[in-house]
């Protein structure tokens, strides 16, 4: 299994090739190879700046050469007219750089922006937000770190460090019971120490999936009145997790139940990009 470090470098492998190609013919034609300058990259937009650490690499990748200077952190709240950091070395490398820094920056910014609007409406509550695997391929442990950056959770990073058992999975097994079972011994056949979460439609489900012994309960498309009542029937035997038709208007409502999490695929899936630019100064 590839570790996170060799995934980005695969991501950023992926992202000049189909972005370079066999070069950039723009850039090699108008700028000599000796030119020197400078560029910082400009916020356009109020939100949370994230990204500060793959920016580096993408530059370090493209010209190890190249000089980055930070002014603005990941997490740290920014508004039109700030400077999140400047570069200066080669401008062929600069140039070419800078789309693919910059399509990243502005989403993960997005996503951190979009996180931490979610999080702050359960101010004051013991309720996170969690993202899923709604995300884009190739893209997701930044975008997962984007979410954490913004002040959420990570509900899983893929299939491997979790065991979420679905409906589907709860049909072709023939049952909550039968489907839990199977789970654990796997786990315990393959040395997997892994929680085990069941997604329930019913309050009849939720029963079932307590009396498996399930380590966590999603609750899934249930109504705040309904899960304010399966919260109150779990009484903290599990932890507890509503999903499904969940957004910015309705979301304290369900914080409000006393759910543990509760999780949002807009976070990743159809998120808007910061705005900003990286300029010649």
């Amino acid at each position: 299994m590839k570790t996170k470090d060799e995934l980005i470098d695969d991501l950023l492998e992926l992202a000049f090739a189909e972005d370079i190609g066999d070069g950039d013919h723009t850039t090699l034609s108008t700028i000599p190879a000796e030119e020197k300058g400078r560029q910082h990259l400009l916020i356009k937009e109020e939100g949370i700046f994230a990204g500060i650490d793959i920016a580096r690499k993408v530059f370090r990748k493209l010209d190890p050469e190249l000089e980055m200077t930070v002014f603005i952190n990941d997490g740290e709240h920014v508004k039109p007219g700030d400077i999140a950091f400047e570069v200066k070395g080669s401008v062929r490398s600069l140039l070419i750089a800078e789309r693919t820094m910059l399509n990243i920056l502005q989403r993960m910014s997005g996503i951190a922006t979009m996180t931490n609007r979610y999080q702050e409406r359960l101010a004051g509550l013991n309720t996170k937000v969690l993202d899923t695997r709604k995300t884009t391929p190739g893209m997701r442990l930044l975008e997962k770190e984007a979410v954490k950056i913004g002040g959420g959770e990570n509900h899983r990073i893929g299939l491997f460090d979790m065991i979420l058992i679905k409906d589907n999975h709860v049909d072709f097994a023939g049952g909550i019971k039968q489907a839990v079972q199977r789970a654990r011994d796997y786990c315990k056949k393959n040395g997997k120490n892994l929680k085990i979460e069941v997604e329930t439609r019913n309050l009849k489900e939720i029963e079932e999936a307590l009396e498996a012994g399930a380590d966590r309960i999603m609750l899934d498309n249930f109504t705040p009145e309904l899960t304010a009542e399966a919260v109150k029937l779990i009484d903290h035997r599990a932890e507890t997790e509503s999903s499904g038709g969940i957004t910015l208007d309705n979301l304290r409502e369900y914080g409000e139940t006393g759910v543990d999490y509760i999780s949002v695929g807009a976070l990743t899936h159809s998120v808007k990009g910061l705005d900003m630019s990286f300029k010649a100064f």
